[in-house]
Order: structure tokens, then C-alpha cells, then sequence
């Protein structure tokens, strides 16, 4: 269960080499975590990100967890939730792609969808449903500014986490009530292994930053997270920004 101050006593991070999943596992580790599941792919640095977090003195176990594999989420999840209580899913997986090659490649561009969007809807409503079972806990997701209206430079990425986005809302109202809390969190650009070599946009931020505004917004029960705070507000003008005018914008 949480403690006073909303900190989960266990987590599970769906892309558990996520800089931000790490980033905000440290930050709970820290405070009271002392159970963390990592859920991605078998690799080095699944491996590598576990023995950090044990370094830190948590509780940490992989889990071979594949986004593109859906059908397998239920089994695979649901060994985890089988354990025990899971006070916290943070749902942290997610591709880029390449704007300029998927294109060109519907199958790449599909991909980036089925990961985004369709693996995500998934594996949420897997852990939703679990959450619900045993009464209490948060399931974070991690969305995007760049679902907030498509860009020409990144619509393929921005329109699968417009559909995230979208999904995670409609989930945090059917489970309105039920002791499940659903909080969506929108970044900005993050200075991360994702994003490194590209052109850094206004107001980029860091994992540490989305860490700490992720637990704040676990403490005040919030359900949409901007980060930075600002953004919220720029977004906001965008969205009415008349289109003709907005493709001319430098964005």
C-alpha cells in the first residue's frame, strides 16, 4: 500500500529501460519503493538497470515483457500481480521512429503505431482490470505534448500518442471510483537516450524533471501531469492556432 505521502511500497515499470521509468524508480526508491518489477525486452541493459536500482536498495526482479506481443500480456502480467500487490504501474514504453523514413515505410510507420498505441492499450487494460481487482493503486502513462495536435515534422509518433493519450483518459474515468487512480503525464522534449542527436525544442526538460513532477502528482492525485507546468499553457494557445497558419509556425 501507499504510504501517507502517496509513495508506492511496489512498482511496475512497463519499459523498464526507460530514462524517465528510471529516473522516477530512483526517486521512489529514495522515499519508500522497495519492490520494482522491470517489464521490457531480455537484454544487457534491463540487466544493467536492475542492478542499479538494487544498488539503491529495492527489491528488483525482470520481466521479459514484449509490447508487440499483446497476447502474451495477460499471462506475463498477470504472474507479476500474482505476487503480490502492486501499488503503482508506470507505462513507460514507447518508439520515436523516424519521421522521415517511416514515410516511405508504412510497416516501419506501423510499428511505431502498434507500440505507441496498440501495445500500450493492452497492456493497460491488463494491468487496469488487475489494479481494480485488488482494489487500490495508480497506473501512470507516459503521453506526450506531441499528441496535442500533429506537427508535420513527427505526426506518425504524435498521432499514436494522441491515441494513447486519449485511451488513458477514457481508462481513468471508467475507473473513477473504484480506488484506481489514472494519471496521464505530457513532457515536453526530454533530454534522454531517445531523443539524443536531434535539435532540442523550447522548454526541453530532463528525466529527473518528469521524476519529480510524476511524484507530486502521485501525492496530489492528479490525472493529467504537464512537464514543465508551462507547457500546459502553450499547448492550450497551439490548439486554436488556425491551421493554414500553423503549418507555417517553426515547430
Amino acid at each position: 500500500m501507499k504510504d501517507a505521502f502517496g509513495t508506492p511500497q511496489s512498482l511496475l515499470v512497463l519499459g523498464g529501460t526507460s530514462d524517465i521509468a528510471l529516473a522516477t524508480a530512483r526517486r521512489l526508491i529514495a522515499r519508500r519503493t522497495r519492490t520494482v518489477w522491470l517489464a521490457g525486452r531480455p537484454s544487457p541493459d534491463l540487466d544493467d538497470a536492475a542492478a542499479h536500482l538494487r544498488g539503491l536498495g529495492a527489491d528488483v526482479r525482470t520481466v521479459a515483457f514484449d509490447a508487440l506481443a499483446p497476447a502474451s500480456h495477460e499471462t506475463v502480467l498477470g504472474k507479476v500481480f500474482a505476487e503480490g500487490d502492486v501499488d503503482m504501474v508506470l507505462l513507460a514504453f514507447g518508439v520515436l521512429g523516424d519521421q522521415a523514413n517511416d514515410e516511405r515505410d508504412p510497416v516501419a510507420a506501423v510499428r511505431v503505431a502498434q507500440t505507441n498505441y496498440t501495445g500500450a492499450v493492452s497492456a493497460g487494460l491488463v494491468c487496469a482490470r488487475a489494479l481494480q481487482v485488488q482494489g487500490h493503486g495508480s497506473l501512470v502513462v507516459l503521453s506526450s505534448v506531441a499528441g496535442e495536435r500533429a506537427r508535420r515534422a513527427n505526426f506518425i509518433y504524435g498521432s499514436s500518442k494522441a491515441g494513447l493519450d486519449a485511451f488513458a483518459q477514457g481508462l481513468g474515468d471508467a475507473l473513477h471510483r473504484t480506488g484506481v487512480h489514472v494519471m496521464v503525464v505530457r513532457p515536453g522534449f526530454v533530454r534522454s537516450r531517445m531523443t539524443a542527436g536531434l535539435p532540442e525544442a523550447p522548454l526541453a526538460t530532463t528525466p529527473e524533471a518528469v521524476a519529480s513532477a510524476i511524484e507530486l502528482g502521485l501525492r496530489r492525485r492528479s490525472e493529467t501531469v504537464w512537464v514543465p507546468g508551462t507547457l500546459r499553457l502553450v499547448m492550450s494557445a497551439l490548439r486554436h492556432v488556425p491551421r493554414p497558419l500553423f503549418r507555417r509556425l517553426p515547430l
